[in-house]
């Protein structure tokens, strides 16, 4: 590029120039992408800031918190309490929504956020993110409920991802493609450094956690066992696997060069659909591949179409390269749902 495009005038041409987005939701998305920096700047001190390790105490989801997951949380809810841009949050390291105090201006705006995924790689050293969806609250009246926040995924008005890597990578849509900024730790700013990104239609490469192969669906049981018989199996192609159990780092990939990723429903716990959060998770990643040119399902239909009943609720989640996607989805139609 000529000249380096900040993230702020990046969104300030998008609502000054093309009238993407409106006034109050580019501030709030700049002050989420400082949340994000300082988030960054916590992982990047590791041992040196005494943030790894886990606690004593568990989440909403009955998972052990690591220190990072509380930090990263409190971070989020600091930065954008105050702005009046927002409503409420909902985050996955909470039980209930979080109303914006009173003594702060309320806005139209509801945030949920998965502040830390990929937690269990902190200790080692390995690629971890923040995901984060933006609704609309709707025009019910005064005050914000946690049925407020019970909207389907089409119904985003932004959504985004911070992978903490080897760089400091924000990705974002506010619903006319897919943008990469870059943090530039001189300058202490995010930097396009991609934009319109696409996924290849096509692909060789699947991120699933394998030790889970006895627990499957049979769709997803077949899929697999035909990307393992290679050249010489149905699709007539060698694949390669991967899988980094942040799902952050594995969409960050498909992003940037193609592939699919699953995280299936298996029968350890057959009452739940599925592992991962609709609302902090599948939502914003489904709607960004989408906007890249990709697709996202449970299997059985759209991500972004399942209408949430639950803050926490969770789903399965298949989603990258378009055509992968639609082979494993008619993988699915022709048996019944588990």
């Amino acid at each position: 590029m000529a000249s380096k495009i900040s993230l702020t005038r990046y969104l300030v041409e998008h609502q000054r120039v093309h009238a993407v987005i409106p006034s109050d939701l580019r501030l709030l998305l700049e002050v989420v992408a400082r949340a994000c920096k300082s988030i960054s700047h916590a992982v990047n001190k590791g041992e040196l800031g005494g943030v790894l390790g886990a606690t004593e105490t568990e989440n909403i989801q009955g998972e052990v918190q690591k220190k990072l997951d509380i930090i990263a949380n409190e971070v989020l809810i600091e930065a954008n309490e105050w702005g009046g841009h927002l409503a409420a949050m909902a985050s996955e390291e909470m039980e209930g929504i979080y109303v914006v105090p009173h003594r702060y201006p309320k806005g139209e705006y509801l945030l949920m956020f998965d502040p830390l995924d990929g937690s269990s790689n902190v200790d080692v050293n390995v690629s971890i993110g923040t995901i984060f969806s933006v609704l609309r609250k709707p025009d019910n009246g005064a005050g914000v409920s946690e049925a407020d926040f019970m909207q389907p995924g089409c119904k985003q008005v932004a959504a985004g991802y911070c992978v903490y890597g080897p760089q400091t990578t924000l990705v974002l849509t506010v619903g006319d493609g897919v943008a990469m900024f870059t943090l530039d730790r001189e300058q202490g700013s995010f930097v396009l450094t991609e934009e319109d990104v696409k996924i290849p239609p096509d692909t060789k490469e699947f991120a699933i956690n394998m030790s889970n192969m006895r627990h499957w669906d049979t769709p997803i049981k077949t899929y697999v066992d035909e990307c393992l018989a290679g050249v010489e199996g149905p699709r007539g192609k060698d694949f390669n696997m991967r899988w980094i159990a942040s799902m952050v780092a594995d969409v960050h990939r498909i992003l940037t060069r193609g592939g699919v990723f699953l995280y299936p429903w298996d029968k350890r716990e057959p009452g739940k659909p599925g592992k991962l959060r609709l609302m902090y998770e599948a939502n914003p990643m489904g709607w960004l591949v989408e906007q890249a040119g990709g697709a996202a399902s449970t299997g059985r239909e759209r991500i972004l179409d399942v209408v949430p009943t639950q803050l926490h609720q969770r789903v399965s989640v298949i989603l990258g390269s378009k055509n992968e996607v639609e082979h494993i989805v008619a993988l699915h139609a022709g048996t019944p749902a588990p």
